[in-house]
């Protein structure tokens, strides 16, 4: 069964700025170019045969493009043992009525809601329990601009494990009108 969610994918000039945020960090997995996304909506693993149903509910949001801007940096957990270290994302609003319209018709095909606050974000590096202190890499870019850019479509991916970290596929794309 694949495991997919639902995302954005960030353009090539964003990607290499953001990745010219690595830095030596104990503990840091950080991720490839390949890797940098945005998730709107895990939805697990599923079937094969419900990828159709997936699809065509998707198909049918309605929402107009918008425009995002990459810009500071935070972390998930406290900043001596970050669990992730992220570039934030703004606006929220038009990334989380995207989001509440996907969950919306997600939920219509059975799919539980997540009740977590929706944080549109790109994580930049994952930590496993011997992680080191992200406090000098916030304080250094924590208000870095990395760009803006269009959201004119989301997609659908699907998530395979691989030696060096997760591989995301996209399944389908689905312009905003």
């Amino acid at each position: 069964m694949p495991r997919v969610f639902f995302g954005l994918q960030i353009p090539p000039e964003i990607k290499d700025r953001l990745l010219k945020v690595r830095s030596s960090v104990s503990g840091a997995k950080w991720q490839s170019a390949e890797q940098l996304h945005i998730t709107l909506l895990f939805l697990g693993s599923v079937e094969e045969e419900r990828l159709g149903s997936i699809c065509e509910s998707a198909r049918s949001i309605q929402l107009e493009p918008f425009s995002v801007q990459a810009t500071g940096l935070g972390c998930f957990g406290h900043p001596r043992k970050p669990s992730a270290l992220w570039a934030n994302v703004q606006p929220v609003a038009p990334l989380a009525a995207l989001q509440a319209s996907i969950q919306e018709r997600m939920e219509k095909l059975g799919f539980a809601a997540d009740n977590r606050a929706f944080r549109p974000h790109i994580t930049l590096a994952r930590f496993k329990r011997e992680a080191g202190s992200v406090e000098a890499v916030l304080a250094d870019q924590e208000e870095l601009a990395f760009g803006n850019f269009p959201v004119t479509e989301f997609a659908l991916f699907e998530s395979m494990p691989g030696p060096t970290g997760s591989v995301y596929r996209v399944i389908k794309r689905f312009p905003l009108r």
